[in-house]
């Protein structure tokens, strides 16, 4: 400060032609007074190291050996032992334990135990709260121990107390050569009383009471129905000689095609009713196969009928030569023969056009559902599920049984082919079902669940993919042919009251709709993909049990039910 005012006097005393003299500065301090030096955080606090420790990494340069990392899992060269057991080397994490682990918790040694003395003990320690201690040689004890010192330290096999009767003497013959009389450790017991005989009264009435039992136990012999048929047409033949059989060619449909309509609508009105088609309730009914124009019932008359459904629709012939009703009916593949299976416990094969039965078979058990083969190459095979729990193929050429498949636990209900006929799946009163392979009895998938409810009603969609079955618990379930029979949870449908009846289910011909009947006598259809109802309305009186969708029809229906009427919708 001096100097810059002594600098500005020699400016102001007017010399100009003399240059200023430069005064040499006085020599400032290093560092500024204590009033105006800056205080700073790093003059109050105490410096810190924080650099780890190293001194084991300059080590580690010193060793000729190679540094590898201990995690590391694969190597690209052969080392030597020594490598790879050298010391582990480097800054430690705070905390953290270099203890190796192949635990969650810690380190397991393994340790050479026999199974069964480590069974006995962990038995021993959840029945009496102690155990022998497996990690040292002594004999010690852990968990309560002050127990095992007053029991002796033993086991739940060494504490076993003797029941009374183990002292009871047993018949000893030990003698292999003695092969009539040899008993091992299987004799009886000296004092064991075998037979408990009845006392010499009452032994009259028991020999009454075994003859009457093995008279109510025996089969009566019944004697054989004559079958009759009887034609309500002139002539089975139309005029020009063409059999009834073949589809007609004037009914405003052309059945030579290979597709059905690529649209359907909803039936609204009843086309025509078959008053009192039967005596009793029907059964079952079913469409000719592939054109459906013709339709067969089979009634718990004991009699089955052929109807037309085109042009005048009349009644065309019947069947009869059962003595009871008659449970199931199925076309062969060309529709010239049938089967029906009756309470009867027979299975009778007709000729379709001619009402001749053909051949019959007592099968000694009840026929709950029939179906032949539908491949042409196996058109002499039919299947048939009775009430033993069977399922029995025949030959109808040779009326030999061919194969028996028994691995269901209840009545067989429905077989259903797939997969281009070469398996079926069979549903039974045991609420599974199981997918055959053809000419195999063993069941290789079986779909149970204890969720899951018998299912006397089942159908294949007309693109094979799906199987609909008719649940007991009043709704319908949908599995995936495809996926190895997979249930889909959540194409259900529900709504209509099927509980403890065998409502049949079919499908429209483009797969828009899907009906069935209940007990009410509703017919009820539903839209496939939305899973809601779209319509239903009273069909019969009793129980619609049955019900068809005409395949090149867009809005013909058939239903049946227990009032013995058929009726047809449009």
């Amino acid at each position: 400060a001096a100097s810059l005012v002594s600098y500005e006097a020699s400016s102001d005393e007017g010399e100009p032609d003399s240059a200023p003299q430069a005064q040499p500065l006085q020599q400032q301090p290093s560092q500024p007074p204590l009033s105006t030096r800056p205080v700073t955080h790093s003059s109050l606090v105490p410096k810190l190291d924080l650099t780890p420790d190293v001194s084991g990494i300059e080590q580690a340069t010193r060793d000729s050996r190679p540094a590898l990392d201990p995690t590391c899992k694969e190597l690209a060269y052969n080392p030597k032992a020594d490598e790879l057991f050298a010391p582990v080397l480097g800054p430690q994490v705070p905390g953290k334990s270099t203890a190796p682990k192949n635990t969650l918790t810690g380190f397991v040694e393994p340790s050479h135990m026999n199974d069964f003395h480590f069974e006995t003990q962990r038995r021993t320690f959840h029945s009496y709260g102690y155990a022998a201690d497996p990690s040292i040689d002594a004999d010690s004890m852990v968990g309560n121990t002050a127990r095992g010192a007053a029991s002796g330290a033993v086991t739940v096999f060494e504490g076993v107390k003797k029941r009374p009767g183990d002292n009871r003497k047993r018949r000893t013959n030990n003698d292999p050569a003695d092969i009539e009389g040899y008993l091992g450790p299987w004799g009886k017991f000296v004092d064991e009383a075998l037979v408990a005989a009845p006392p010499e009264e009452d032994r009259e009435y028991m020999q009454e009471y075994l003859a009457k039992k093995a008279k109510n136990k025996r089969r009566p012999e019944e004697t054989l129905v004559e079958e009759k048929t009887t034609m309500h047409v002139p002539a089975m033949a139309d005029y020009q000689g063409r059999s009834l059989l073949e589809p007609p060619r004037d009914a405003g449909v052309n059945f030579r095609s290979d597709e059905g309509p690529r649209k359907c609508f909803l039936p609204k009105r009843q086309l025509h009713e078959w008053v009192k088609a039967h005596d009793r309730g029907v059964a079952a009914i079913r469409l000719f196969p592939r054109t459906g124009h013709l339709l067969l019932s089979a009634g718990m008359d004991s009699k089955l009928k052929l109807f037309e459904l085109y042009k005048e629709r009349r009644l065309l012939r019947t069947y009869s030569g059962h003595r009871q009703a008659v449970r199931d009916a199925c076309f062969s593949h060309d529709g010239s023969q049938f089967l029906s299976a009756s309470y009867d416990r027979y299975v009778k094969l007709w000729d379709t056009e001619t009402g001749k039965c053909v051949d019959r078979w007592d099968l000694g058990h009840v026929p709950y559902c029939v179906k032949f083969n539908p491949d042409p190459d196996k058109a002499n095979f039919f299947l048939a599920g009775c009430n033993n729990k069977k399922i029995i193929c025949m030959d109808t050429r040779t009326g030999e049984v061919t194969q028996e498949y028994d691995r269901h636990l209840g009545s067989v209900n429905t077989i259903t082919f797939i997969d281009d006929n070469k398996r079926f799946v069979s549903t039974s009163d045991d609420k599974s079902l199981r997918m055959w392979e053809w000419d195999i009895p063993v069941d290789y998938n079986n779909v149970s669940d204890p969720s899951m409810h018998s299912m006397p009603a089942v159908t294949l969609s007309p693109n094979g993919k799906w199987l609909v079955c008719q649940s007991l618990d009043n709704q319908i379930v949908v599995f995936n042919v495809h996926k190895g029979m997979k249930q889909m949870k959540k194409k259900c449908f529900k709504g209509h009251m099927a509980a403890g009846y065998a409502c049949s289910i079919d499908f429209s011909p483009d797969m828009k709709f899907l009906m069935s009947g209940d007990g009410d006598g509703k017919l009820f259809i539903w839209d496939w993909k939305k899973q809601r109802i779209v319509t239903r309305w009273k069909a019969h009186d009793g129980p619609c049990v049955s019900s068809a969708w005409l395949p090149y029809e867009t809005s013909k229906v058939v239903t049946s039910g227990w009032d013995g009427t058929i009726r047809l919708w449009d």
